[in-house]
């Protein structure tokens, strides 16, 4: 049994957690706030509450694996999990409206063809059997294998991007892809949609982005019942279950180093505590930055993604009821100084104080460091939101707003990370899950196979099984 330290209480570090404890392994999590859930927080007030973090899950069975690997109960008798349908409304700047159903690519394509014409959908389905290309060379590699000691293959662009022409040059970037496969400027501002809600703007992100659309059109869009919050709840109960301790306002300031590998963790205070493994869920741009690490950066290894952008949050509290065709989730595609928000409308009991009142939540992709005034920015989200809740303004009680200075001081980080991606020269593979010194591991949105709440939890499989089976741990099955 080995005695294994676990650097934050954030869904990959509490993933990564549970599979060890399951595996007999002694374990302390040091969480230097006063809870646990690392982004997935909320924010509550007046018999409102809010996500603060994502609001939807992706890729459900990540966490099906981990309920079914760490105890008896399954993730479903710990949680409700429901399918959210339509996925998606979308309200393009023209003012067309789709709306998108969950998993179905024949009712996706009829759908678009009904709203934007016919040939629209077939053009979005094509596109679409690309994209499947590119997701079924780099499903293994970047998701559910360790990142390889060469990540070169990785640099290479997977997606099998259209070539007309003896001197068209290649796809490189997503907004080509948009502008030479879609054309349609609605099936663009859908498909760079997707790519801003995930963090990378369009004009830089590899064509390999195209995961992104296929990934949550292929596999659906799910609730959870009591906000995404719940999902932290129930992670942090299944490690308790599994008799993992937690400490927490116990920031880690120094990773001990003895005889050339990790030998536990030194805290505020002066503490310190041995072990034989130390995990770090926190961002790892952070332990440089701060010096938890005492090495100096590798130029050739890659410590984190290129990302820049964080999250714009404003809570909306409002009165009167939903109405009846209300849907979950609207996408309100920008147009002039109108930003692109995502308004989310859940019809939850546990978010409002009663039936007569409303919690809707609307986000926005950002540039961190971008100096924009947030208050006068969120006055441009609740005006673009209005396109998706009637009589917005009229019902509004209160908003609360929360910046990237918010999401820097829960996270230790303003930025927001992306999931791995293929291309662009290896710039957007975050930091492999093996660190430069033998007994630290990196898990979590800023590790591979990068950020999102799927990701994290695949994070934490994949160091699970680098401690428990070592070198010749070759993924996740």
């Amino acid at each position: 049994m080995a005695r294994i330290v676990v650097i934050g209480a954030g869904l990959g570090a509490m993933a990564t957690a549970a599979r060890l404890a399951v595996a007999g392994h002694r374990v302390t999590v040091y969480e230097r706030t006063a809870t646990y859930g690392g982004a997935v927080g909320r924010f509550a007030r007046e018999g409102f509450a809010f996500d603060t973090g994502p609001g939807l899950l992706h890729l459900p069975a990540v966490y099906r694996d981990l309920f079914v690997k760490t105890g008896k109960e399954p993730l479903e008798e710990c949680l409700a999990l429901t399918q959210v349908d339509p996925a998606s409304r979308h309200v393009f700047a023209d003012g067309t409206r789709v709306d998108l159903p969950n998993a179905s690519r024949a009712g996706t394509v009829a759908a678009l063809d009904a709203a934007l014409g016919a040939g629209s959908g077939e053009r979005w389905g094509e596109f679409l059997v690309r994209a499947r290309e590119a997701w079924d060379r780099t499903r293994r590699p970047l998701l559910e294998e360790p990142q390889p000691a060469d990540p070169a293959p990785l640099a290479r662009e997977p997606y099998p991007a259209l070539k007309t022409g003896l001197l068209r040059r290649p796809t490189t970037t997503l907004a080509q892809v948009g502008a030479r496969e879609l054309r349609d400027p609605r099936l663009v501002a859908l498909l760079d949609a997707y790519a801003w809600s995930y963090g990378f703007d369009p004009a830089t992100a590899p064509a390999a982005a195209a995961v992104l659309p296929y990934m949550e059109q292929t596999f659906g869009s799910w609730y959870v019942g009591g906000g995404l919050r719940a999902l932290a709840d129930a992670v942090y109960e299944r490690c308790r279950k599994r008799r993992v301790e937690f400490v927490f306002e116990a920031p880690v300031e120094e990773v001990l180093e003895k005889n050339g590998r990790a030998a536990g963790v030194g805290l505020a205070g002066g503490e310190t505590v041995e072990a034989d493994h130390v995990v770090s869920g926190a961002p790892v741009p952070v332990l440089y930055s701060d010096q938890v690490i005492g090495w100096e950066r590798q130029d050739d290894w890659p410590l984190h993604q290129e990302i820049g952008t964080s999250r714009v949050t404003v809570c909306l509290a409002l009165r009167g009821p939903r109405e009846a065709t209300a849907v979950h989730r609207t996408v309100v595609h920008g147009a002039g100084e109108r930003p692109t928000v995502t308004v989310l409308r859940p019809d939850d009991p546990a978010l409002r104080p009663d039936d007569t009142h409303e919690a809707v939540t609307v986000t926005a992709t950002v540039r961190a460091a971008s100096g924009e005034d947030w208050d006068t920015f969120a006055d441009r989200m609740v005006d673009a939101a209005g396109l998706a809740v009637p009589g917005l303004r009229e019902r509004l009680l209160w908003r609360h707003v929360r910046t990237p200075e918010d999401v820097r001081r829960d996270t230790g980080i303003a930025e927001v990370p992306g999931p791995a991606l293929g291309g662009a020269d290896g710039r957007l593979l975050p930091a492999a899950n093996v660190s430069p010194l033998p007994g630290l591991y990196f898990a979590g949105g800023w590790s591979h196979p990068g950020g999102g709440l799927a990701h994290a939890g695949m994070s934490g499989a994949l160091v699970a099984g680098l401690i428990v089976e070592g070198a010749d741990f070759r993924g996740s099955r």
